[in-house]
């Protein structure tokens, strides 16, 4: 069941995700060659609690940590260690807050000081496939046209969709209904109407799209070893438009 959200839970959410929006901003300060990935969300956790929230992640179905740290061929839920970031990886920082019992949930992909042409592009074409989806989360339109747009976008550059994971509804749960795939055929789904707000994350790789869980059970990379990156944001579908929780 879709929970539709009042006005009142959707201003809620949007201190929340500025919470997200500024945890992720003051990550990124302090991304650099020699950190560690503990030393991240350390950081991290440390901002949210100072700003009276409490971090998502940490405890969720057991994970060990508030933020994913996922590096190269990592796609999502990697979890902080004594990882040493060195020049030229990529870090894909997934980050949740929950405050006043509602949640925000966004992520982001970053260089770690200079990186290649092939990872800086496929930063920028993971955050562009992003927007491309939220310019249709507008209220009448179905579900899928975000996931069609998603994909076209990313898969007209060359690059492949992940598809064993996907966005999903948020709200009092982190993780609601509907889920939000990032590929599809359009007009499919649920119609979009004023007051569902959905967490959209594209997962793009510059191989295939095939992932494999590792022995951790929680860090999904990708099965050719390619490079893959995540971009996520909060979005309230309201009258006057798509509106991005999570953006600073």
């Amino acid at each position: 069941m879709i929970n539709i959200k009042s006005d009142m839970e959707i201003q809620y959410m949007r201190n929340a995700g500025k919470v997200v929006s500024e945890a992720l901003a003051t990550i990124q300060q302090g991304i650099k060659p020699g950190i560690t990935t503990a030393e991240l969300d350390k950081l991290a956790e440390e901002f949210i609690i100072k700003q009276g929230a409490k971090p998502s992640f940490k405890g969720y179905y057991g994970f060990p940590a508030s933020i994913c740290t996922s590096v190269n061929d990592e796609v999502v839920h990697g979890i902080p260690s004594d990882r040493i970031l060195l020049e030229g990886d990529i870090i894909s920082i997934d980050c949740g807050a929950i405050l006043n019992g509602y949640h925000g949930d966004a992520a982001r992909t970053f260089p770690v000081g200079k990186v290649s042409n092939e990872a800086s592009m496929l930063i920028e074409a993971t955050k562009n496939s992003f927007f491309k989806g939220v310019e249709k989360a507008i209220i009448g339109n179905r579900l899928s046209d975000i996931s069609a747009a998603i994909q076209g976008y990313a898969e007209g550059l060359g690059y492949s969709v992940v598809r064993d994971f996907v966005g999903h509804g948020i709200g009092k749960s982190m993780h609601e209904d509907p889920e939000i795939p990032n590929y599809g055929a359009p007009n499919k789904g649920p119609k979009l109407v004023h007051g569902m707000i959905l967490a959209i994350e594209p997962m793009i790789n510059t191989g295939k799209h095939y992932v494999k869980v590792k022995s951790n059970r929680w860090t999904v990379v990708t099965r050719d070893g390619s490079l893959s990156a995540h971009y996520e944001n909060t979005v309230a579908i309201i009258k006057s438009g798509p509106e991005i929780l999570t953006l600073s």
